[in-house]
């Protein structure tokens, strides 16, 4: 099977993370090295939006600069969206006007970076386009700072998150320590139904500084037994961080959190609240001072604490999937494989797009503890090497420089 020769189009789409802008790095650096082959680059504004919408970037000359930017930005430096793509056997009216988009810029090779609704995305677009045999090669780049994915060891997006989790953690709890009475400090962490991000907060203990308790969706959550473990620790240090994942739900599947009752596109319920809920039952019933903390947004937009690591394996699948549509492979998503602990070394490869979508990873019963309200060192020998090395992020009068494209 011969080479095409036409443009590449790519795009994001989901949550942003601090080094997804790396992986279009490794796609527009990888592309340009292929010039024989690809032709034109576009970049779809707010991902399959822009496609539909005919809003895209052409990249140009003009544009090196912010390019050399990527690997320093954090968020969706194209823009994001969340737009589930309906059945095209029900409707195909939107799949008919990306054929034409394709058909208009000569569009031989689709990428599109995000998660597992991405995925899924990716997936629809690559049956409709054999359906009606239109020669394109469709990619998936893996991204989420969540690391559900599954086929993949992890997920760019991880790394940098969890190195950040892991130093605020330290920071928040050498604040606690400035009083001799001490309160209890809650800190609810991202992760709807898979605990990675709150698991991370673990490696703070390598420091000295970590949480005491460590409650994952993966657990169902008793708070009686929240409340029993959290005196115990208050007794004994006068003091007790908590680290809890903002999905946690009871033992009848019910979110523990004041859910705003709000879905996305893809009927996720929007969460959060769990900190303060928890932190008012420990006041209330515990009668023992309390606060919340909820890391929010920054957890996947901290660029200044990218883990070098993390940036690198961004810039890795970017490349991949390039060199992946140049091979002929279609309808999969890049992979990344561990092949050595020590010292930590990965491969990349691919698998099949269906199988990816849609499919969250969560912790595995070997990574929690059998309290179920911490992890095991099999978390932390897996985690560590992912949070490794920094990026040595940009800076001009003392602020970060990031990629601005018009």
């Amino acid at each position: 099977m011969k080479k095409l020769v036409g443009n590449l189009m790519y795009g994001q789409s989901g949550g942003p993370t601090a080094v997804i802008n790396a992986s279009a790095y490794g796609v527009i650096s990888e592309a340009r090295k292929n010039s024989e082959y690809i032709k034109e680059i576009y970049v779809m504004k707010h991902g399959i939006e822009g496609a539909l919408n005919d809003d895209l970037i052409k990249i140009s000359e003009k544009d090196n600069d912010n390019i050399e930017l990527l690997k320093y930005t954090p968020g969706s430096a194209f823009g994001s969206v969340r737009h589930k793509l309906p059945d095209y056997k029900e409707d195909d009216s939107k799949y008919v006007r990306l054929l034409y988009m394709f058909k208009k810029y000569n569009i031989r090779y689709f990428l599109y970076n995000g998660g597992n609704d991405s995925m899924d995305t990716c997936a629809k677009i690559a049956d409709y386009m054999n359906t009606i045999d239109y020669d394109v090669r469709i990619i998936g780049i893996p991204k989420t700072i969540d690391n559900d994915l599954p086929f993949t060891d992890h997920t760019p997006g991880f790394g940098s998150a969890a190195k950040f989790i892991a130093n605020t953690i330290m920071e928040v709890n050498y604040d606690m320590l400035a009083y001799p009475n001490g309160k209890v400090t809650i800190v609810e962490i991202m992760g709807r139904h898979a605990g990675w991000l709150t698991a991370s907060s673990a490696l703070a203990n390598l420091g000295g500084f970590g949480p005491d308790l460590i409650y994952l969706p993966e657990i169902p959550f008793s708070i009686e037994k929240f409340k029993n473990e959290v005196k115990e620790v208050y007794n004994a240090k006068k003091q007790c961080m908590v680290a809890v994942s903002e999905g946690v739900m009871n033992e009848d599947g019910v979110f523990i959190s004041s859910s705003s009752g709000m879905k996305d596109a893809f009927g996720h319920f929007q969460l959060g609240g769990v900190a303060s809920k928890l932190a008012s039952t420990v006041a209330n019933d515990l009668g023992i001072s309390s606060r919340s903390v909820e890391f929010g947004s920054t957890q996947r937009a901290a660029a200044h604490l990218q883990s070098l690591t993390d940036v690198n394996e961004a810039i890795g699948v970017g490349e991949a999937a390039v060199q992946g549509v140049l091979n002929n492979k279609n309808d999969v998503m890049v992979i990344i494989k561990r092949i050595s602990d020590n010292p930590y070394q990965i491969e990349y490869h691919y698998h099949g797009l269906r199988e990816c979508a849609n499919v969250e990873k969560k912790v595995p019963k070997s990574m929690i503890n059998k309290e179920g309200n911490g992890v095991t060192q099999a978390f932390i020998d897996y985690a560590l090497p992912l949070i490794q090395g920094e990026n040595g992020n940009v800076f001009e009068n003392g602020i970060q420089k990031f990629a601005k494209f018009k």
